[in-house]
């Protein structure tokens, strides 16, 4: 069974002129792992940040820190992000560090972060080197391919549904069933959890728990739902357990057996 995550700090710190906005959840779905986010910052050349990032960030509650570029071939915004991913270190706000980039000029910045005693995660896209792979504590890639996944308003496939009833003639009217969906990110962040337990299973407080890290609005009501074990029981990707003691934990599905 999952223990409860450390309360370690966290801050994010995104590249804004190397990655693409939809790299933006998966980040902080990646970066909930290690505790609470505190720190949410993007950095990027303010005369060319795409107006889809400005948006990622607004909703994401990101502190936009864009610079002015002053010379050509001169990136004042990577200095800005080294800078304060050094003083956030230094003034002990943050523990772990989630830089979001692919440019191998933050591995020097991951090593001394590490030399420090910070945890380093670097979430990059698939061209990301070698070298910044090699100097943080964890990878993690991600593809446009997961932004679907990863949006809030992707579900699971359903199962083929039933033709609905035909109405009764003269029948009176029943008020429509609230509508109950499955987001796509719920499975994704049990299978990330569980993966880290010796029985598969994740308890359904640290699940939540880590919801509402990676995004403080997760409310199992705003998809149909009347808690998060009555969510969870929706899944045909999930198992919810009712353990000894009363506390429910949840697992992947098993995979039916191969004929």
């Amino acid at each position: 069974m999952a223990q409860q995550q450390q309360d370690a700090t966290v801050a994010v710190m995104i590249d804004c002129d190397n990655v693409a906005p939809a790299i933006i959840d998966f980040a902080l779905l990646m970066a909930a792992q290690a505790g609470r986010v505190i720190l949410r910052r993007g950095y990027g050349n303010k005369a060319t940040l795409s107006n889809s990032w400005e948006q990622a960030l607004v909703r994401q509650a990101f502190t936009p820190c864009l610079q002015y570029q002053y010379a050509s071939k001169k990136n004042t915004a990577d200095i800005a992000l080294a800078l304060d991913a050094q003083e956030a270190l230094f003034d002990k706000r943050a523990e772990v560090f989630c830089l979001v980039t692919s440019d191998s000029d933050f591995a020097y910045l991951s090593r001394r972060l590490r030399e420090r005693g910070a945890t380093v995660f670097i979430v990059g896209e698939a061209k990301t080197p070698d070298a910044l792979r090699n100097a943080c504590d964890r990878f993690f890639e991600w593809s446009p391919e997961q932004a679907a996944a990863q949006a809030p308003d992707a579900e699971t496939p359903e199962a083929k549904p039933r033709a609905p009833a035909q109405p009764k003639p003269n029948a009176a009217p029943t008020p429509s069933a609230k509508i109950k969906r499955r987001p796509r990110f719920v499975v994704e962040a049990v299978s990330l959890l569980a993966a880290g337990t010796p029985d598969g299973r994740v308890s359904v407080s640290a699940l939540s728990q880590y919801l509402k890290r990676a995004d403080s609005a997760f409310s199992p009501s705003a998809y149909g739902h009347s808690g998060l074990v009555d969510m969870l029981k929706t899944y045909d990707l999930l198992t919810p357990h009712l353990e000894e003691g009363g506390h429910w934990t949840v697992s992947l599905a098993a995979e039916p057996d191969a004929e």
